[in-house]
């Protein structure tokens, strides 16, 4: 895993500042290594071989996904700021 994800590296850009980033790319990270990489060995990928989905998933699948578990809250108007 640290060899694919820069983010354990503290010397890059890349690096996580706050906790809360480094677990959200870690989510992705493994969301994509579990669900969307077909691995070599397996040629399936590993959520395939475990028996917990049929197809191979994309990370598109992914943000529908939270999107439908959050939903994007309207917005009111915007007031006008006093002069």
């Amino acid at each position: 895993m640290r060899m694919s994800m820069r983010r354990f590296t503290r010397l890059t850009n890349a690096f996580s500042k706050k906790i809360d980033n480094h677990c959200a790319a870690l989510a992705l990270y493994f969301f994509h290594y579990n669900f969307c990489r077909q691995h070599k060995t397996l040629r399936v990928s590993p959520a395939m071989a475990a028996g917990i989905t049929d197809e191979l998933l994309s990370m598109e699948h992914l943000c529908k996904l939270m999107d439908d578990a959050n939903p994007a809250k309207k917005r009111g108007a915007y007031k006008k700021q006093a002069a």
